[in-house]
């Protein structure tokens, strides 16, 4: 039989197509660019999965498609974008999958803020301000400065800054106001502390935190993911403390079951959410939860596509594996990418460095701002977390993507 993935994270296709395989089913991508997929699609063996070429943002096309797989056991998705398209087309279907009306209110920020504060966990609420100058006056009146203010179905860190004063503020606006945002517009109070996620998995009322994991945001006032690493090495109280506090969390957010990609800020006060994603980690984050906890933990991903309880909720979890951090490497300013310098230094770096190319050369780079300007990650092993992103980092740095001007 055959579990689909409706698109996909840029990696973890590999461990997915295992997870399937060892399962006793054959996955099947469905995606309207291979291209996000380069470096996965060329490192596997043609036979490891079927890719199926086809408009996924043509829900009807995407329909058909899905008519045409040969007995079709399952549907996953591991992206914010297509999370609630997949979730409508389980439904009709009949194949197990997320409540819809759930995953369309953890697709919505501004939402999963209010209804936090309405459940007593968290300590401020959002509220929509209209872009341009004229949404100053409701930001200072119901927020207050510093700020951050979102696109509330934004994704990859894209649309999101943060306005320390007024003058801020009222920059951060305007540029908001020339944007084509996905949802709408919402401030709410800035966070201070250091930011993580955690990473976690639940199945009908336990939620169990697989780790936490460091994140390193650009110093500039639009965001921008710089590293991360994981597992951070915490107290045991304050580990099961966030363990708890992510699981009432969750239950508030409605989300019953499969992973959850939880990024919060940790305050003088406790932890205090920034946003719910319900899917494993981007980025590199799922092939460092496999190599940290050596294990596949997609398989929990094909389980939960089945409709069965995943087995990783009880498998004793192996704390012995090394730590990983991994650095995003962006161009200093847009263009066409030539290559990177660098690559070949890479070998001398301890912590068994590796590249990790998100773009190829000829690709034009538009934005440099978010996460769609990355070209390639670089990960390194230590044996904390902290060793590890220090390894990654030193390295990082030695590799300089060339860029061009566009023709």
């Amino acid at each position: 039989m055959t579990i689909v993935a409706l698109e996909s994270l840029s990696f973890g296709l590999g461990r997915m197509a295992e997870a399937a395989a060892e399962a006793g089913h054959r996955l099947c991508l469905l995606t309207g660019d291979r291209a996000v997929y380069r470096h996965e699609l060329a490192v596997l063996p043609p036979e490891a999965l079927d890719v199926v070429d086809v408009d996924t943002w043509d829900q009807d096309a995407v329909r058909r498609a899905l008519a045409a797989v040969p007995d079709l056991a399952g549907l996953i998705n591991t992206t914010d974008t297509w999370s609630l398209p997949a979730a409508e087309l389980a439904r009709e279907l009949g194949l197990p999958g997320p409540d819809p009306e759930s995953v369309a209110l953890l697709r919505d920020k501004r939402r999963v803020r209010e209804t936090l504060h309405a459940h007593g966990l968290s300590r401020s609420t959002a509220v929509t301000v209209p872009p341009g100058p004229e949404g100053a006056g409701e930001v200072l009146r119901a927020v207050g400065l510093p700020a951050v203010l979102k696109d509330s179905a934004g994704t990859s860190s894209r649309h999101v800054w943060i306005a320390h004063d007024e003058e801020a503020l009222h920059r951060v606006l305007a540029e908001a106001a020339e944007q084509r945002l996905t949802g709408r517009l919402f401030a709410e109070a800035f966070l201070a502390g250091p930011l993580y996620s955690a990473e976690t998995l639940s199945w009908d009322g336990t939620t169990r935190l697989l780790g936490v994991l460091s994140r390193q945001l650009s110093r500039a006032a639009v965001v921008r993911e710089e590293a991360a690493a994981f597992p951070v090495a915490l107290p045991e109280a304050e580990r099961a403390g966030i363990e708890a506090w992510v699981g009432r969390v969750l239950a508030a957010a409605g989300h019953e079951r499969g992973f959850a990609h939880v990024e919060f800020v940790l305050t003088a006060d406790g932890p205090e959410l920034v946003e719910i994603n319900r899917r494993i980690g981007g980025a590199l984050v799922g092939e460092v939860l496999c190599r940290t906890l050596r294990t596949n933990v997609y398989t929990a991903m094909t389980d939960e596509a089945l409709g069965r309880r995943p087995v990783l909720l009880d498998t004793p979890l192996d704390t012995e594996g090394p730590a990983y951090g991994f650095v995003l490497v962006y161009p200093e300013r847009p263009g066409v990418l030539k290559g990177w310098l660098g690559l070949d230094e890479l070998a001398a770096f301890p912590g068994a460095v590796e590249w990790f190319p998100v773009r190829e050369p000829g690709e034009s780079v538009v934005h440099v701002g978010d996460q769609r300007g990355c070209t390639g990650m670089v990960l390194a092993e230590g044996r904390t977390a902290e060793l590890a992103q220090h390894r990654a980092w030193s390295a990082a740095v030695r590799v300089r993507p060339v860029v061009a001007d566009e023709p």
